[in-house]
């Protein structure tokens, strides 16, 4: 039987991102170490619109502001 691996803080955290255009993305990682304290999981929004900006000036195409943003279910095997 195999074991489960403890959660590490040091970790990803992942969120399913909804842009305000009605796209989404799955699965974005942000660190763990990032998130918690007071601020909760605001300090993701800020780390994930970065992503964006570097995602848009290596592409070319401007992503659209984030409408909503939550941690991504857990999946079961």
């Amino acid at each position: 039987m195999a074991r489960k691996k403890q959660q590490v803080a040091n970790g990803f955290v992942l969120f399913d991102v909804v842009y305000e255009d009605g796209t989404q993305t799955s699965n974005r990682k942000v660190p763990g170490a990032d998130l918690g304290g007071l601020d909760g999981d605001e300090p993701a929004r800020t780390f994930i619109e970065m992503q964006d900006r570097k995602i848009s000036e290596m592409s070319g195409t401007p992503r659209g502001p984030i409408k909503t943003m939550v941690r991504s279910r857990k999946r079961v095997a």
